[in-house]
């Protein structure tokens, strides 16, 4: 009970990113689960979604999609509209993000509360059939347990996907975190190829979204473009001794709470699994100050 105890205090703090900063009142006025949830459908639009909303994105609103911190996206949102985060907003004047900035800023609001929350990389299985597509979302305690909840799924995207699970309480198996996917792949039991976005996918992918999955663990909630340390690069075999560096890795990530010291020390001693102050921007094709976005 122990690492259970350690893992609710730590994730009941705001991190580096999850910080509302200069907004952290407003962001702490949200109220439970379900509030916060609306309010981000009326606050955010998801960047490959815009134009099931009517929107055409300009270069300049798709740019949102890189900021990292809190802070940052909800400096963006209020220079939109400074009403509170609870008005919903017109689709063109909601800020642009990816599935991430849902989870990030649903986790800043719940810990804002409170409430023990944390960010999850990992494949959402309710995309596409027989693929598990990129993805994050947010896992929150209950009181008695880990919920997990897609704060990115509104009603349209819930009709459009024919989704017959509440979003916000996801059934077992609906989302893989990235260990839950490696291991699966491991044993045989799944398809590597099977895991990715768009035409790119493989162990090298989940190996990937393992690295930024153990960073979120501890409170570093990267893009899902960021790269740094031991992710491997595209399309790159990895080594029987590296796949077992990933099969501890992923076993960590699945006993949070029974591992949660061990996961807290080997991010802090290992240079290749803390986030640096500087990434690479995989969809900028630059290198990065983490601190700057």
């Amino acid at each position: 009970m122990e690492g259970l105890q350690n893992s609710l205090d730590f994730y009941s703090q705001a991190g580096p990113l999850t910080s509302g900063g200069q907004h952290a009142e407003a962001l702490g006025a949200l109220a439970g689960v379900a509030e916060v949830a609306s309010a981000l459908h009326g606050i955010l639009i998801h960047d490959a979604w815009a134009q099931r909303y009517g929107q055409e994105l300009t270069p300049a609103r798709r740019a949102q999609s890189q900021l990292r911190s809190t802070q940052r996206m909800l400096d963006a949102i209020i220079e939109i509209d400074a009403a509170p985060l609870v008005v919903t907003r017109t689709p063109s004047q909601r800020a642009v993000g990816v599935c991430r900035h849902f989870a990030v800023l649903a986790c800043a609001s719940l810990r804002a509360q409170g409430i023990p929350a944390r960010a999850r990389c990992g494949f959402g299985m309710y995309f596409e059939p027989g693929k598990g597509v990129d993805h994050w979302i947010t896992e929150y305690w209950s009181g008695r347990h880990w919920v997990s909840a897609d704060f990115q799924i509104d009603d349209l995207q819930c009709s459009e996907l024919k989704l017959d699970f509440d979003p916000l309480d996801l059934p077992r198996g609906k989302f893989l975190t990235a260990g839950e996917a490696w291991r699966l792949c491991r044993a045989h039991t799944a398809d590597p190829g099977t895991f990715g976005i768009f035409d790119e996918g493989g162990f090298w992918f989940i190996a990937m979204n393992l690295v930024r999955d153990f960073a979120a663990l501890n409170k570093m909630e990267m893009l899902p473009w960021d790269n740094w340390g031991l992710m491997p690069r595209p399309d790159e075999d990895i080594s029987p001794d590296r796949a077992m560096l990933f099969d501890h890795l992923a076993m960590l990530t699945e006993e949070v709470d029974e591992r949660f010291d061990e996961i807290r020390t080997l991010y802090q001693q290992d240079d290749k699994l803390h986030v640096p102050t500087r990434v690479f921007n995989g969809a900028r094709k630059q290198i990065e100050d983490v601190a700057s976005t």
